[in-house]
């Protein structure tokens, strides 16, 4: 085995270890990993990790064209994670093989993106000030909450407790209703957002809390509009694409992530997180759990103070 082997061997444990460690399942991807560094070893090739390389790997297993792009992917991330132990370490390219379908992958915004987001709200539309308003909380909501966007223009006047901060959730994804706590700081930006629509529509047209500007239900229609408004008007259309389904992607990771900064036992707390977010099993909880370049190095000091180099 050349140096060069043992050394991606000892890497690639570690990771799936911090994979792990941040709740996700991560058996086929360390299937690859572990086949990756065979094929390094029965070539007996040398460091460092190069495009090459992974290119050479990924063709080198017969099957579809889309388990080439996963298999490289999973490459990807993990070239990411080599780069911090070797310099030399050259980055992937995203879309070095074309896939027939794929599903976008989220986007999680910063504390400052996320706050540019919520501020061009307020620039949508001068001449009816509650558009804007209703958009900054709906984001504000999303981004504090994990609700679906869905979820959040279904709710009615009944469905938010603004005395107690809990949201009733009617007709989720499974077909289930849930209660969802929400923070103080949100609880009292829905107080303040019920008192600004209920000045400007106090005979609304319906019991929806969140309103549209002729006073009716904001639709999903209406929400994707002004979200695309007020996320062009931020400056963050450039890169990859941003949809309000990735705040609830940014709610997740950024919760895992202080659970690893409190020291938390993250394994135990997942079942929570899956209630919390609605889902009808764990596995459909891990989809969300993207993990950043900052929950990385969250998670993986974390493992290096218990004891274990990762």
């Amino acid at each position: 085995m050349t140096a060069f082997a043992r050394f991606l061997g000892e890497k690639a444990e570690r990771y799936i270890e911090l994979r792990h460690s941040l709740g996700y399942a991560f058996s086929k991807q360390a299937g690859t990993l572990r086949a990756f560094v065979r094929y390094v070893e029965r070539a007996q090739l040398d460091g460092p990790a190069t495009r090459t390389l992974a290119l050479d790997f990924a063709l080198s297993f017969s099957g579809a064209a889309n388990s080439r792009v996963t298999r490289h992917g999973v490459l990807r991330r993990f070239y990411e994670y080599l780069a911090v132990y070797d310099a030399r370490t050259e980055a992937l390219e995203r879309r070095a093989f074309p896939r027939s379908r794929a599903i976008p992958p989220p986007r999680i915004l910063s504390e400052a993106e996320l706050a540019s987001l919520i501020d061009a709200c307020h620039r949508i539309s001068a001449g009816t000030p509650l558009k804007s308003r209703t958009m900054a909380m709906l984001i504000g909501l999303l981004a504090s909450s994990g609700l679906r966007s869905g979820e959040v223009v279904r709710l009615d006047r009944s469905d938010v407790d603004l005395t107690n901060g809990v949201l009733l959730v009617r007709r989720t994804k499974f077909r289930k209703d849930r209660l969802v706590p929400v923070h103080t700081t949100t609880q009292a930006a829905l107080r303040r957002y019920a008192h600004e629509r209920d000045a400007a529509f106090p005979m609304p047209k319906d019991q929806a809390f969140f309103l549209s500007s002729r006073g009716n239900r904001l639709s999903a229609t209406g929400l994707q509009n002004g979200f695309a408004e007020a996320r062009k008007l931020a400056g963050l259309d450039g890169g990859k694409p941003l949809r309000p389904h990735d705040l609830r992607h940014r709610f997740a990771v950024t919760r895992l992530g202080l659970w690893h900064q409190q020291r938390a036992d993250v394994q135990a707390l997942l079942p929570l997180l899956a209630t919390y977010l609605g889902h009808a099993s764990y596995s459909d909880t891990a989809y969300y759990l993207t993990g950043s370049a900052d929950l990385l190095a969250i998670a993986a000091e974390r493992a290096f103070l218990d004891g274990g180099a990762v």
